[in-house]
């Protein structure tokens, strides 16, 4: 009897894989509200269950300080290389919902492509690696062994699975020769690439405190310092005219990369004037000396995520607020310390406020350092030779602009490589109305993890 291939097995299979991936769409898996707490364990719960069916050994959650996490694994030969799967089965809110075109919650399928929010981030990269493992074990082609790690706190600081982390008595059950993302996107389907450097992110909140309460704008306006006035002319004050940091010491560490290293950028396809006109802007803004590529993937940025105080409501109200407040991150490039850009941060401040006002900042997220691959490594490697088999295209190096922040608190843990091997889209939507998966990326995302199973385990053995 001839074995099942894995082309046939997915051919058969694929709209039960698509109404199975639409279920675990429904679930309002949102993190960032308790309001959510019961989805969020039917979720999690969902992905135990969909990894004993596609026939792992094990998978069960494991309890943290937050939401549980989901372990699984597959052991085939203790002495073939491991691969650790990471994911996360949370979202972001859907808000605004006046500007989704179908229900968020409701996915739906057109153009090839499944719309609803998580579709891309996660869940539909997520299951993508579920259904591979099910596909190798249903043929008898698992080269490897393979464990999972989808936690649900990505979206809101992953403060469950960092807790889990700093007990070393968990690194034996995570060990693996290799941590496997696929949180990440490619150029295009046209041009797969694989992402070898994100940035690291703090996220911090700052309160300024005027008078001791709201004042009547009429008879103190013009004689004490406007919280709000003195906010705004701070966070204007972090960057000069070129558009640098103007933290004192925020470039100490930063890595300034060789005219070859530059040039292999600007070999990634990019046209600014399609950027600009995707974004609806007449121009670029950034740091002075960069390309746009450059600002994003191998520079640190500072942004202001929110700002607000004083009456917001309808009509007029002639207040002079007691308070306001301002969210900002940090984008970090390598060698930076999240920590100590926190403490610069908070001195800088300090001294730029007058003595009218008190600041006070408040870390959101502790953060997180940059993360660039070992180029020379040998998982890297495999993972370029899959897409090359999938894809019949050599996958180029990119950096991305982007951070998720577990990824080096794993690769600090368990102190193996990671392999960044993302399929969504730059137009996926991701975090915004509309978010999309295309149903290509999802097939030949499988089939490239498969291949990249095959890659590894052969370079292990030889």
């Amino acid at each position: 009897m001839a074995m099942l291939t894995t082309e046939r097995y997915i051919s058969t299979h694929k709209h039960r894989f698509l109404d199975e991936l639409k279920h675990f769409l429904r679930i309002p898996s949102i993190s960032t509200s308790k309001e959510y707490a019961e989805d969020m364990r039917k979720a999690a719960a969902f992905v135990k269950e969909k990894i004993l069916e596609a026939g792992a050994d094990q998978a069960r959650l494991i309890e943290t300080v937050g939401y549980p996490l989901v372990y699984g694994e597959t052991v085939v030969d203790k002495d073939l290389p491991t691969v650790l799967v990471y994911g996360h089965y949370d979202v972001q809110p859907a808000e605004p919902y006046e500007l989704w075109n179908t229900p968020p919650f409701e996915p739906v399928i057109k153009e090839d492509k499944i719309y609803a929010r998580g579709a891309s981030d996660d869940k539909g990269q997520v299951y993508m690696h579920i259904k591979a493992l099910e596909t190798l074990l249903a043929t008898q082609q698992l080269p490897c062994n393979v464990k999972f790690l989808i936690e649900g706190e990505e979206e809101s600081g992953s403060q469950g699975l960092t807790q889990f982390l700093q007990d070393k008595e968990n690194h034996a059950l995570l060990q693996a020769d290799v941590v496997l993302v696929s949180d990440t996107t490619l150029i295009s389907l046209a041009q797969p690439s694989l992402t070898i450097g994100l940035r690291g992110i703090v996220y911090l909140e700052v309160e300024v405190t005027g008078p001791n309460r709201d004042l009547h704008s009429g008879a103190y306006g013009g004689a004490v310092g406007n919280p709000i006035h003195l906010l705004c002319q701070m966070m204007a004050s972090l960057h000069d005219e070129h558009r640098r940091i103007t933290i004192p010491g925020f470039y100490d560490r930063v890595e300034i990369l060789s005219q070859q290293e530059r040039d292999v950028i600007a070999q990634t396809p990019f046209s600014l004037s399609e950027y600009q006109e995707s974004l609806g802007i007449a121009a670029v803004l950034g740091e002075q000396g960069y390309s746009t590529l450059e600002r994003i993937g191998i520079r640190p940025s500072l942004d202001i995520n929110g700002i607000w105080g004083g009456y917001t409501g309808e009509g007029g109200k002639t207040v002079l607020p007691s308070k306001a407040y301002a969210k900002l991150s940090m984008r970090l490039v390598p060698h930076q310390d999240s920590a100590t850009i926190v403490q610069q941060f908070t001195d800088y401040l300090s001294t730029m406020a007058p003595e009218s006002v008190k600041v006070n900042v408040k870390v959101v997220h502790a953060g997180s350092n940059a993360v660039v691959i070992n180029k020379d490594s040998v998982v890297l490697q495999a993972a370029e030779k899959a897409f090359e088999e999938v894809w019949d295209q050599r996958p180029l190096r990119t950096r991305d602009g982007g951070s998720i922040p577990i990824v080096s608190k794993l690769q600090e843990s368990l102190g193996c490589d990671s392999v960044l091997m993302g399929f969504g889209l730059d137009s996926d939507a991701v975090h915004s109305p509309n978010e999309h998966f295309g149903l290509t990326n999802f097939f030949k995302g499988m089939e490239t993890v498969m291949a990249f199973y095959q890659y590894l385990t052969t370079s292990h053995v030889s």
